[in-house]
């Protein structure tokens, strides 16, 4: 069994490769297609991954910055407190949590009827622009979506910034400059990766659909489908 840093990097590496893989194939044979097509089944079969793995990063970003605080502000106990059993827990409960979120998404998309356009003014079968699609009355499921999206961002937002709140403290209590410089680097990617993602994520899932701008999503959903999934494996390497 790696450190349980290294056992988490690996699972969101897992998640960046998923999420990637459900969107960007497609993606690029409509690119290249002169006939940009999917199914209603595939569309939400993609929706329905898609959701899972992005759902399971967000949690998995807030699982880690506890391990971080355990390291920084108890390294002594670490290795008791951090056990094999509690890092694989952690992250069942990070995939459980994406897959009830996303199966409650796509079972309410499931329940209304598309009988209007068919033209997903988007790059990839994505919640929000199906939901514009709807010939039913879509404001539970936005609801649905508004909430759901809400209570997982601010329950991990929580856990982040109580445990970055105790690390900040934990750091002003070493003696040498060196030491908190140390410690202070073991968290900069991670800090780097949670803000780069939760800020994307967050502006496309968390707002009234009477503030949701389809162009906009666009350019969010790029960023946190393309951009992060490579960045992330570049800031935890200059970390090393």
């Amino acid at each position: 069994f790696h450190s349980p840093m290294y056992f988490f990097l690996s699972n969101l590496s897992f998640c960046d490769i998923c999420y990637s893989t459900v969107i960007v194939p497609g993606m690029l044979v409509n690119f290249l297609s002169k006939h940009k097509s999917s199914t209603f089944s595939g569309c939400v079969l993609q929706s329905f991954f898609f959701l899972v793995y992005i759902t399971t990063e967000g949690i998995l970003l807030s699982m880690m910055a506890y391990d971080r605080y355990v390291a920084i502000a108890n390294p002594l106990m670490y290795a008791v407190i951090m056990t094999q059993r509690v890092c694989i827990q952690m992250v069942l409960a990070s995939y459980l949590g994406g897959l009830i979120n996303s199966l409650t998404q796509t079972i309410g998309l499931l329940k209304l009827d598309f009988c209007g356009p068919n033209i997903v003014n988007h790059f990839f079968c994505d919640i929000p622009p199906l939901l514009k699609l709807s010939c039913s009355d879509a404001h539970k499921n936005e609801m649905l979506l508004l909430i759901f999206s809400g209570v997982i961002a601010i329950f991990t937002f929580i856990i982040i910034m109580v445990s970055y709140i105790r690390i900040i403290i934990a750091i002003q209590r070493i003696r040498s400059a060196e030491g908190r410089r140390k410690a202070f680097s073991t968290c900069a990617s991670h800090l780097t990766a949670v803000t780069l993602f939760y800020g994307s994520v967050t502006f496309s899932y968390i707002q009234p659909s009477s503030q949701y701008s389809l162009e906009q999503e666009k350019v969010s959903a790029v960023f946190y489908t393309l951009v992060i999934p490579m960045l992330n494996p570049l800031i935890y390497t200059f970390r090393n």
